[in-house]
């Protein structure tokens, strides 16, 4: 992260900028793009005032805190920005979640007609299917009280369907090599 410190009130101190800096690189973690910080380390009689403005990865987070010690209104203020930026991210993610789920509802509802003298239709639903064992596929279907489960069966890379039969056991649909 780009950090300009700034001192006003206040002599220039490398103990003080190194601090900032050093501070404002476990942000690193939160951007997936460079930021640029500017820093304000001001004086004001016996108030000690630090105003942080973080720019970059499309965020613009400001934060302002005066105490008596200026390591302490530092710390603070990293905090508040934290929490800020957390939010933010948290946002974010969450809007794009949001899109992602509308689209995957839209695409279950599919109906198409398969003859049209028939009045039988077909309904197409789209599903994520993920590696397990058989043994984990039995508890996932317990668990989710389906009659079926499609899964990547993980021992032979291939997509197997686990079906509840009529008696109360299992079956299961592999395809042969």
């Amino acid at each position: 992260m780009q950090t300009t410190v700034t001192f006003k009130n206040l002599d220039s101190s490398e103990n003080l900028k190194s601090y900032v800096r050093e501070k404002l690189d476990r942000f690193d973690k939160f951007l997936e793009n460079p930021a640029e910080a500017n820093v304000v380390l001001s004086v004001e009689k016996f108030r000690h005032l630090a105003e942080i403005n973080i720019t970059g990865d499309k965020l613009n987070i400001n934060g302002k805190e005066e105490t008596n010690d200026m390591y302490s209104a530092i710390d603070i203020v990293l905090d508040k920005l934290e929490k800020q930026i957390k939010k933010s991210k948290q946002k974010i993610r969450g809007y794009r979640g949001g899109i992602k789920n509308r689209a995957k509802d839209n695409s279950t509802q599919d109906i198409h007609p398969i003859d049209e003298e028939s009045t039988k239709q077909l309904k197409i639903k789209n599903i994520e299917y993920k590696p397990m064992d058989i043994e984990e596929a039995t508890m996932q279907m317990d668990l989710v009280n389906h009659n079926f489960l499609v899964f990547t069966n993980a021992r032979t890379d291939k997509v197997n369907v686990l079906y509840r039969r009529r008696d109360g056991h299992y079956g299961l649909i592999q395809p042969s090599s």
